[in-house]
């Protein structure tokens, strides 16, 4: 089953709306909740849309939450999203550091309190777009940890992503590194999950700590947990995403006290760096272009079409997708109409925008 962009953001906005009554809101959310499966990130797409209408239903989630400078120190900037949708404090805090950036050539921005903030990655790219190299931390509270430390056998924190973002240069698109300390996302675990499909081996054990590919053990009350991508690097940088991110901001690192029901808090540190902060900034861009043409020109290995950079993948699907729609598979597709209703969308409003098998 397949959705044009444009439809699956009509169906967003209908539901986030309804189930908000902030219409300006949902249509802001329903667009980067999109934007992620244009750019193959189902996990961090629509088939958010039910956790967010869960957190709403619960109180979790304050639609009416924005971006509330908290201490303001010339470059550094605490910001608290008072609940609100992720996608919009995000988008306000960025705001202020790129602000700071450009008047200091740096900018450390701590963002606390803010529900579930989409792809990390939309943050790094709205940085490097305005000129900035930017580095981002964060950190996950939820209803339950759900990733276990290397050498543990149960989940003691969450998916805690990482991300750096570099403008583009003359030659080439903008550097986008955003990605899980996790092996895989847990909306990847949900997605196949719902479309019946095994997971890769080594990214799940289940409750006694023994590698599976079998996706429901991370549901159902199962035990089951994620592991950190390359053994001790990715819970290495796991640990950073709960400490600079989610204890430098006061919002915390994760604790099983914090653990609530319908909620999805994230807690981020961003850091903004001019290129040009020491008048080097067209070397720094002919250096890059020299450095990415060297390591692209490796003759490809058997299986691959070619050397890509981060981001490279992102581009690709968002141009496919656009063109030929973004499948959506029918456990979530189901899952939607459920929050649908919910939300109290009427049932035609639904039905004329939702995928047809």
């Amino acid at each position: 089953m397949k959705i044009s962009a444009d439809h699956l953001t009509v169906l967003a906005t209908s539901i986030l709306s309804y189930a908000s009554g902030a219409p300006d809101a949902a249509a802001k959310v329903a667009a980067r909740l999109v934007s992620a499966n244009l750019t193959g990130h189902d996990s961090h797409g629509v088939g958010m849309i039910p956790a967010y209408v869960n957190g709403i239903l619960a109180g979790q989630l304050i639609p009416e939450g924005k971006a509330r400078i908290v201490q303001d120190k010339g470059p550094f900037v605490l910001v608290d999203g008072e609940q609100g949708f992720g996608h919009i404090a995000a988008e306000q805090a960025m705001e202020f550091a790129i602000e700071r950036a450009r008047a200091n050539h740096f900018a450390v921005l701590s963002l606390r309190n803010s529900f579930h903030l989409g792809r990390l990655g939309d943050w790094g790219a709205m940085a490097a777009e305005a000129g900035f190299i930017c580095i981002l931390y964060a950190n996950v509270q939820s209803s339950r940890p759900l990733v276990a430390p290397f050498g543990g056998s149960d989940a003691r924190f969450v998916t805690n992503p990482y991300c750096t973002a570099i403008p583009a240069t003359e030659k080439h698109p903008m550097f986008l590194l955003d990605m899980a300390t996790s092996t895989i996302a847990m909306g990847k675990a949900r997605v196949a999950d719902l479309s019946g499909k095994q997971l890769p081996e080594g990214s799940v054990i289940d409750a006694k700590g023994n590698p599976t590919t079998d996706p429901s053990v991370m549901f159902n009350d199962a035990g089951g947990s994620l592991t950190t991508f390359g053994q001790h690097k990715g819970f290495g940088l796991a640990l950073l995403g709960d400490i600079l991110g989610g204890s430098f901001s006061g919002g915390g690192a994760y604790l099983p006290e914090r653990e609530v029901e319908a909620n999805i808090t994230n807690n981020m540190m961003a850091i903004l760096i001019d290129p040009d902060v020491f008048g080097t900034a067209e070397a720094f861009g002919i250096d890059v272009d020299k450095y990415s043409d060297w390591v692209k020109a490796s003759p490809p290995a058997p299986g691959f079409a070619a050397v890509q950079f981060p981001g490279d993948p992102e581009r690709r699907s968002a141009r496919d997708r656009k063109a030929n729609g973004i499948f959506v598979d029918a456990g979530t597709l189901a899952q939607l109409k459920a929050a649908a209703q919910s939300a109290g969308v009427p049932q035609e409003e639904f039905d004329a925008f939702a995928p047809k098998a």
